[in-house]
């Protein structure tokens, strides 16, 4: 461990002498610390000149790597020491769902709850509750999580979205599905579920045009992004139905037609069934299921047919 973290601080800091003074050895300690790894991996990862320590691209990569990994260590320790009766509450949460449904609604969480310190860890990774990565997760899938409690919050409908001003002014027409083709789609690539969550391709198969290519326009990596790119007139985004809600009610966004289709995917509260038992955790449960109830009846009121 002392020989990574002698790598990690002189890539870091690009000078074995300032390496030694933050480790606290000696300049030949920090020194012998390298070339042990070095020698290890068979590979140079610092050149060292008359001008001082050169970090080579390899070195680069392997203190960056022991950086992260140091840093969530040093994060699970933290999780770890919290006492369950403290007062943070860690959430493991997508950064999309966070964005465009969890932060705008936290304020009525904190005004009742002014005790409760959350915490929240954004990821498509699913948590490690028992690493104490996260006490517990708000996830998007279907809900077959073996061993956790798992409530579920609401589930999906995807149809197109545009700003009303695009719709207004675009020189094309945007009234049925069959003018999409003149237009600029917008693609939320979910990750790690991109293979298997619905997109414009079964959107598109299910308004029935089949013959429509669904692979044209812009690609990003988070449902907020492409949220954001149609809600600045840049295309139509196939909007998935709790992550546009807000933007529908307050008019930044706009269904231009329809149908909406119902993605077999829904958002879940999971946790570990012993952490039921914490009072904050508890309390944060009974809100969540609360504000996802209202969230329920309004899409229920916008979309008419909304399958919750």
């Amino acid at each position: 461990m002392s020989a990574l973290c002698a790598v990690e601080a002189v890539a870091r800091l690009g000078s074995v002498t300032q390496a030694a003074n933050e480790l606290g050895l000696t300049q030949s300690a920090v020194s012998h610390n390298i070339r042990l790894v070095e020698e290890t991996l068979g590979v140079i990862l610092f050149r060292r000149d008359t001008t001082g320590t050169v970090v080579l691209a390899r070195g680069e990569v392997l203190g960056s790597a022991i950086h992260d990994g140091l840093s969530r260590i040093a994060g699970a320790i933290n999780a770890v020491r919290r006492n369950d009766s403290g007062p943070a509450l860690t959430v493991s949460i997508l950064p999309g769902f966070a964005i465009q449904w969890l932060f705008p609604r936290l304020i009525n969480f904190d005004e009742t709850n002014s005790g409760v310190e959350l915490s929240i860890v954004t990821t498509a990774n699913l948590a490690d509750f028992d690493s104490g990565e996260a006490m517990v997760a708000l996830r998007y899938g279907t809900g077959e999580y073996p061993g956790l409690h798992v409530d579920r919050l609401f589930g999906e409908e995807m149809f197109p979205v545009c700003s009303a001003s695009y719709a207004d002014t675009h020189l094309s027409p945007l009234a049925q599905p069959s003018d999409l083709p003149r237009h600029i789609l917008i693609h939320d690539d979910i990750w790690p579920l991109l293979q298997t969550v619905p997109g414009w391709r079964a959107w598109l198969d299910a308004a029935g045009h089949p013959e429509i290519s669904a692979e044209k326009g812009r690609h990003y990596s988070q449902s907020n992004l492409s949220i954001h790119a149609a809600v600045a007139g840049f295309g139509v985004c196939l909007g998935r139905s709790p992550l546009v809600i807000d933007d529908l009610v307050s008019g930044r966004l706009v269904r231009p037609f329809g149908p909406a289709v119902p993605t077999g995917y829904a958002y879940y509260f999971v946790c570990p069934p012993q952490a039921l038992k914490v009072p904050k955790i508890r309390n944060f449960r009974e809100w969540l299921l609360a504000e996802a109830a209202t969230t329920r009846g309004t899409l229920g009121t916008l979309l008419g047919t909304y399958h919750a």
